[in-house]
C-alpha cells in the first residue's frame, strides 16, 4: 500500500481520501496502516443526521453545507445509502442530490453503502469517520439511511445528533420512543410549512421537555436553518 496517498488524504487530497476511504470499506491489505495514521484526538467534529425515509435529511445536509461553505469552513458529508439488492455498493442518491458541491473546494462528499447493516450505517463507519476526522476538515456531517429506532448507533458515534422528523412524523415518535428520540441531541422538525406542523411541534416539545432543543425548517427554502447553524456553530465553535 502506497503510503504516500495516506499522506496526501491527511493533507486534505480529495482523490487520496477517497481511496483511502475504498481501502478501509473492503479492508484491503494494509489498510490497517491506515487507521493507524488517524490521531487519538480527532480534530474535526461529528455531527450525525438521522431520522426517518423523506424526512428531507438530505436537503436539510445541503443547506447546512451552503451555509458553513458560507462561513469557509471545510466540511466533509458522508451519506450512508441504502444497499442495492444486486450488490454491495450504495444506490449514489446523494450524489445526485448534493451535487453543486462536487466542485466546491470546502466540501468533500462520499456516499457510503448500508451493505445490509441495521444501524442505519456502514459497518466501517467509526473506522472511516476516524480517519476522515484528521484530513483537515472543519466539520464532518454523516447522513444515516432512515430506518428508524436502530440508527441509535449514529448517536455513539457523533459529537451532535440531530433527529429530523416532519409533521406527519407521530407514529415514528412512539416508534423511536425508546431508542433515538432519548438519543439525539436536537431535533427538527423539517417542512414545517405543512398543515399540522404548530400541533407536531408542540406535542414533540413536550415529548422532548426542553423547548429550545427543537428547530423548525423548511430545507428547501433554507428557512430556520440559520437557526439550527446558530446553536451547532455555538456548540462546536464558539467557547
Amino acid at each position: 500500500m502506497d503510503t504516500s496517498i495516506i499522506h496526501q488524504a491527511l493533507a486534505g487530497d480529495k482523490k487520496s481520501i477517497a481511496r483511502c476511504i475504498s481501502w478501509i470499506e473492503n479492508k484491503t491489505p494494509g489498510y490497517e496502516s491506515i487507521l493507524g495514521s488517524a490521531t487519538e484526538t480527532l480534530p474535526a467534529h461529528l455531527v450525525g443526521i438521522t431520522g426517518p425515509p423523506g424526512a428531507g435529511k438530505s436537503t436539510l445536509v445541503d443547506a447546512l453545507v451552503a451555509i458553513f461553505v458560507k462561513e469557509r469552513k471545510k466540511v466533509a458529508v458522508l451519506c450512508v445509502d441504502p444497499s442495492s439488492p444486486f450488490h454491495d455498493g450504495a444506490l449514489l442518491g446523494d450524489r445526485i442530490r448534493m451535487g453543486r458541491w462536487y466542485n466546491e473546494p470546502l466540501v468533500y462528499i462520499r456516499s457510503l453503502s448500508s451493505r445490509g447493516s441495521l444501524g442505519g450505517l456502514n459497518p466501517a463507519a467509526k473506522d472511516i469517520t476516524d480517519f476522515i476526522r484528521n484530513c483537515g476538515f472543519d466539520l464532518v456531517i454523516v447522513e444515516t439511511v432512515g430506518v428508524g429506532q436502530s440508527e441509535v448507533e449514529i448517536a455513539r458515534l457523533a459529537d451532535l445528533t440531530i433527529l429530523v422528523l416532519v409533521p406527519e412524523s407521530g407514529d415514528e415518535i412512539q416508534f423511536m420512543k425508546a431508542g433515538l428520540m432519548e438519543a439525539a441531541d436536537l431535533y427538527v422538525v423539517n417542512k414545517s410549512d405543512r398543515p399540522g406542523s404548530e400541533i407536531f411541534t408542540v406535542h414533540l416539545k413536550n415529548q422532548v421537555h426542553e423547548p429550545d432543543l427543537v428547530f423548525n425548517t423548511v430545507a428547501s427554502t433554507g428557512e430556520g436553518v440559520d437557526l439550527l447553524i446558530e446553536r451547532v456553530s455555538r456548540y462546536f465553535f464558539q467557547p
